[in-house]
This record gives C-alpha cells, structure tokens and sequence, in this order.
C-alpha cells in the first residue's frame, strides 16, 4: 500500500510539474534601440516623418524633419499600422484593395491608410514591427525610403 501510494504522489508530482512548465511561443522583438536606428536610417536619406512600431501595434518612435507638416506624423503612424496589421506593405495593400470590390470599405477604417509607405518589418521568418514615412514627396518616395532603412538595419520588408 505504501509503494502504491509513493508511485501515485511521483506520479502526480510529474504531471504537475510538465504543466507547471508550459512551453510558450518565444518571439522576436522590435526593441527601442532598433527602432531609433531605423528612425535615424531613414530620415539619414529622406526628409519625412518615421513611425516604429512593435509587433503589437504599439508606437516606439516618431521622429519629423524639420519642415514637414504636421499632419505627416499621423499618416506616418497609420501607414506602419496598415503594413503591421496586414503584413503587407502599405502600397500593395492599398492597391489590392482597390481592385477587389469587397474590399472596397476598408478605407473607411480609421486607423487603415490605404497609401503607399508603410512597410512591415521581418526578422528572419518574423514580423517584429513595422514602419510607416510621410512626407518624403509621395507614396512612392515614402517606401523607398523605408525599404533602404529597413535593409540598412538588417530589417526585410517581405517574408
């Protein structure tokens, strides 16, 4: 009877100790660090407002030119937060959404800006963040400079 209850007390000792010791999902992060070299990166090359942001959608920086109007640093922002939440850059999601009819209400979002400029960023096979610029000159400026800072840091923009 001891020996059977001594078994059945490891036993449950055990069990208790493989849930105690749970294997959660590590990831990659995007840390304050990085996110002011991107900053730096990018505005190293263009005259423009830089959002960073971490993998949950929380801001880490926003740095303005000087001379860029004001209303760049929310687009900036929403530009990051379009390409994080969609894991595309900005620019090809607004031009799929423009092409398909049921997606024809997403620029209603408010927090979406269906522009090019916003990029999300990957380490490895990871999105750690993202980043948005406005202000550069147009859509097309915008994500260029993003692409150069994010390769300058060792950051993709694509899985």
């Amino acid at each position: 009877m001891i020996c059977k209850t001594l078994v059945l007390s490891l036993g449950l000792s055990l069990a208790g100790s493989a849930l105690a010791e749970l294997e959660l999902p590590r990831h990659a992060e995007l840390d304050l660090a990085t996110a002011r070299q991107l900053a730096d990166a990018s505005l190293a090359q263009c005259t423009a407002v830089v959002s960073v942001l971490d993998r949950g959608g929380n801001l880490l920086v926003t740095l303005r030119s000087d001379g860029v109007g004001p209303h760049n640093t929310l687009a900036s922002q929403r530009k990051a937060y379009t390409a994080l939440s969609s894991k595309t850059p900005s620019r090809l999601f607004a031009e799929r959404a423009r092409s398909n009819p049921e997606a024809a209400n997403l620029n209603t979002l408010p927090e979406l800006l269906l522009l090019g400029g916003g990029i999300p960023l990957f380490a490895g096979h990871e999105l750690v963040g993202a980043m948005g610029i406005a202000g550069a000159g147009g859509a097309a400026q915008d994500e260029e400079c993003a692409l150069k800072a994010a390769q300058k840091v060792g950051l993709r923009a694509a899985l």
